[in-house]
C-alpha cells in the first residue's frame, strides 16, 4: 500500500518552479540602493565634512584633536599644524588629527 503512493508522487510532473525572472536583479539592484544610502552616502559626506574644516584651520582658531586635546593653532603648515595645549606648550601635529573646531573662548571658559 505505500507503494502506491510512493509511486505516484515520482509521477506527478513538476510545476513551474524557480523564483520569478526578474527577482535576482532586483534583490541585486535593492541591495545596491541599501548599501549607498545606508553606508556610502553618509560616510563620503562626513568625508567631504572633515576635509573642508581642515582646508579651513587658520591661525587662532581652537581645536579639539582625536585623542581629545584642545588648544589655539599657533601656525599652520603645508601638512602638520602647530598648536598651544598651555602656555608656552606647542605640539605639531597632522591636520588630519583635528576632530572639531570650537567656537572663540571655548578654552578660556573650560
Amino acid at each position: 500500500m505505500i507503494e502506491f503512493f510512493i509511486s505516484s508522487a515520482m509521477a506527478a510532473e513538476a510545476g513551474p518552479g524557480g523564483p520569478l525572472p526578474g527577482l535576482d536583479l532586483f534583490i541585486i539592484v535593492a541591495f545596491a540602493a541599501v548599501f549607498y544610502f545606508i553606508v556610502w552616502r553618509p560616510q563620503s559626506k562626513r568625508s567631504k565634512e572633515h576635509r573642508e574644516l581642515v582646508a579651513g584651520l587658520g591661525k587662532g582658531d581652537e581645536v579639539v584633536t582625536n585623542g581629545g586635546l584642545i588648544g589655539k593653532i599657533v601656525k599652520v603648515e603645508d601638512q602638520y599644524l602647530v598648536f598651544e595645549v598651555a602656555d608656552n606648550v606647542h605640539l605639531k601635529l597632522q591636520k588630519g588629527a583635528v576632530a572639531a573646531a570650537l567656537p572663540k573662548g571655548t578654552i578660556k571658559s573650560i
